[in-house]
């Protein structure tokens, strides 16, 4: 069996840099892509995502394995504030550091009376709906970029995309299942490359891509952008944090599922180095962040839960953010090179959801249970990163499908107590 490495376990540091460049392959496309939706500057957003894993680390004692990146909940919010527009980014950002300030006093709630309240607000059936939300909202992203955005196969360069993206998703998980050693625990990384070489002798790489990469600087500060106070902004933002409680609430206890352990004394932590994170970034011009499903599939297939691994990863995105160069190298992956390993860890994502149930032994026989759990990942999915639109406010389908669980399980607690007749429930033992 594989061996597991736990969060105080440290790696020398020949693994630790491939390592922690195979979570920042995994993270980067989605931390990319929520600035770009939003307006903001990746190369921002890459900077203050490596400040903020450290900001994490730092603060929850290096006991949460975690990489924080772009939160996608809160791009329908900062588009209603910015308008599409640059000019109102600063508003935004504001809007931001309020809801970052509404998540600290969350966590120093949470440190102070510990987890109860937040196990009540968000039990594991509403923890799993969340995660495994996340993981199907991202699933048409993942099959798009290994197929393409109609999802046909019509012509030759749709075939080679097909073929690139198999290839990647072939390595990945052949390394993963069938090799042994060091390399058994790069299986991305390890895919990526193979995809990317292919990418290079199947022309998916461009020219002008390489172009870029030539043309780029190998040092330089990325653009910072100050917060402007603006009280419409922080009553749309603000509110956003919500989500943020219920994703981490929700990847921590997937963490302590795999690793058998509890969590839950560190979850306050986990909070606040969210929250301080989210914070710094808004005060330059970075993203609003959260953690990241995408590393944790990487732990759950690699059994590294070291933090040391984040660590490494952290100081790999500064890099990336001081150093233009190497950011067009990452930029440049083809999207059948990403689709090729995101519809592996997005799959993980949602598997994780169904392991927080499991783990927690979730009654389904419950008819509460099953509403909650059904009904929010179907809305959520259904709406995906399309959202739900109320006037000039869009909500995200993770964002939506988050707050629609916990409300339901707050609505649906009321009243008459969840019992069910046994003989009734579908899921009894059937008498001999």
């Amino acid at each position: 069996m594989q061996k597991m490495y736990y969060p105080e376990d440290k790696l020398p540091l020949s693994k630790l840099i491939p390592m922690g460049m195979q979570h920042v392959v995994a993270m980067f496309g989605a931390t990319v892509l929520a600035p770009i939706l939003m307006g903001f500057n990746p190369q921002t957003a890459i900077f203050f995502s490596g400040v903020g894993t450290l900001i994490f680390i730092a603060v929850t004692r290096a006991k949460v394995p975690s990489y924080l990146g772009s939160s996608f909940a809160f791009i329908g919010p900062v588009l209603a504030v910015t308008g599409g527009l640059a000019e109102n980014i600063p508003h935004a950002l504001c809007g931001i550091a309020g809801a970052a300030l509404l998540y600290a006093l969350a966590a120093g709630a949470t440190m102070r009376y510990g987890s109860r309240w937040i196990d009540r607000l968000m039990p594991p059936i509403v923890t799993g709906a969340v995660v495994a939300i996340i993981g199907l909202n991202l699933s048409a992203s993942a099959v798009s970029n290994f197929i393409n955005a109609d999802f046909r196969l019509a012509t030759g360069e749709d075939a080679v995309r097909l073929l690139v993206a198999g290839a990647t998703f072939v390595t990945a998980a052949a390394v993963s299942i069938y090799l042994k050693g060091f390399i058994r625990l790069l299986p991305i990384l390890t895919g990526v490359v193979v995809g990317y070489a292919l990418s290079l002798v199947f022309g998916l790489v461009g020219l002008e891509q390489l172009a870029a990469i030539r043309a780029a600087a190998w040092v330089g500060l990325p653009p910072f952008t100050a917060p402007v106070f603006s009280w419409q902004a922080v009553l749309v933002i603000a509110p956003v944090f919500v989500v943020l409680v219920a994703e981490n609430k929700g990847h921590l206890e997937a963490i302590g599922g795999y690793m058998k352990r509890d969590m839950n004394p560190h979850l306050g932590r986990a909070y606040l180095g969210d929250a301080v994170a989210s914070f710094v970034s808004a005060l330059g011009g970075g993203t609003p962040q959260t953690t990241y499903a995408e590393n944790m599939g990487v732990m759950a297939i690699t059994r590294v839960f070291s933090v040391y691994n984040f660590i490494a990863a952290a100081c790999i995105a500064l890099l990336l953010g001081l150093c233009p160069k190497f950011g067009a190298v990452i930029q440049s992956i083809p999207n059948p090179v990403l689709g090729g390993v995101t519809v592996i860890l997005y799959g993980l994502i949602a598997v994780m959801g169904i392991k927080i149930w499991t783990d927690a032994k979730v009654d389904f026989c419950s008819h509460k249970n099953l509403i909650i759990a059904g009904s929010s990942i179907i809305i959520a999915t259904g709406l995906g990163v399309k959202g739900f639109t109320v006037g000039s406010v869009n909500i995200a389908g993770i964002a939506f499908g988050t707050v629609f669980a916990v409300v339901m399980n707050l609505a649906l607690s009321f009243g008459a107590p969840d019992v069910q007749d046994a003989e009734e429930c579908a899921c009894a033992p059937v008498k001999k």
